[in-house]
């Protein structure tokens, strides 16, 4: 569709005035529409309460929920039209028909699928406090998964660790591998390899993670200062210009920046420390504060 001009000066610069109901060019002054029709609500609403309560159009649509969250449901309230509560029988009833209401909305094998997925996780992202915005992405592209096919001869909790990781990546959110599969309770080998597959299959752009974004969460883990917080960025800055990520775990040279800037700062936390707060062994510490004193020729005994 062509963006719309000035008929007068062909400038695209149109302004609505939504209380005359005309579209004016902020150019030449040329009113081009009079008598426009306002299609927002009729109403005002103050906060987020007042905008869900007077809107009529029902709830949008969202990937975290089977159906879209477009069917009807049976609230939980137990009250009336006029907001006093129903008797012990009737509640009795109402539970029933939403039991059966439930049972209903679910039909077939993918709908069964997409409500366990869904609930775990929705569990896993409250659990490591991702936004609603990574629950979303992550929803929609576990149902690009079943839609493909690719979750065949796999656990469901695995694509949905997988789907999670990746959109944690994609959005530049610092959750390690390690973390992911602790709160899930699935093997770090698998979820990697369910990992590989959906970037391999969905064609996934993941950008390649970086180890700066993991530092002001072992930081703030370790009650350190914005002091060490800036020294160990200072260190990653001089480690990627001397290429010494490439190949290296993001979360071990994260975590040694951090190590080797508490010793820099006088704030010295010890490598096991360290290591649980990264959730690695203090051997990759270890290994990874050595290349950094000897590349990066650091004063330190």
């Amino acid at each position: 569709m062509a963006e719309e001009r000035c008929p007068e000066c062909k400038s695209k610069k149109l302004t609505q005035d939504y209380e005359k109901g005309e579209l004016v060019c902020g150019v030449c002054g040329l009113v081009i529409t009079e008598g426009m029709m306002d299609e927002g609500p009729e109403w005002r609403a103050f906060n987020a309460d007042q905008r869900r309560e007077r809107a009529r159009g029902g709830a949008p649509i969202t990937y975290m929920r089977p159906n879209k969250g477009l069917v009807t449901e049976i609230d939980q309230y137990n009250r009336d039209i006029r907001g006093a509560r129903l008797p012990s029988k009737r509640q009795a009833q109402f539970y029933r028909m939403r039991r059966w209401h439930k049972r209903a909305s679910i039909t077939g094998s993918t709908e069964r699928n997409l409500a366990v997925a869904l609930s775990e996780l929705n569990r896993i992202a409250s659990y490591l406090g991702l936004p609603d915005s990574i629950r979303e992405s992550a929803a929609l592209t576990y149902r690009k998964c079943v839609e493909k096919g690719l979750i065949k001869g796999r656990l469901i909790e695995s694509i949905v660790a997988a789907v999670i990781y990746a959109k944690c990546r994609e959005r530049g959110v610092p959750r390690t591998l390690a973390e992911i599969a602790n709160v899930s309770g699935v093997k770090k080998k698998e979820i990697g390899r369910a990992y590989r597959n959906i970037s391999r299959e969905l064609d996934l752009k993941i950008p390649l993670a970086d180890p700066s974004y993991y530092v002001p969460r072992f930081v703030a883990g370790l009650g350190l200062s914005g002091k060490v917080q800036e020294k160990a960025f200072e260190l990653m800055k001089k480690a990627t210009k001397k290429r010494l990520i490439s190949g290296r775990g993001p979360t071990g040279l994260a975590a040694a920046a951090v190590y080797t800037a508490s010793v820099l700062c006088n704030e010295q936390r010890t490598q096991k420390e360290v290591a649980d707060a990264a959730g690695i062994t203090e051997v990759t510490i270890r290994n990874r504060y050595k290349e950094l004193k000897t590349e990066l020729d650091l004063p330190l005994e």
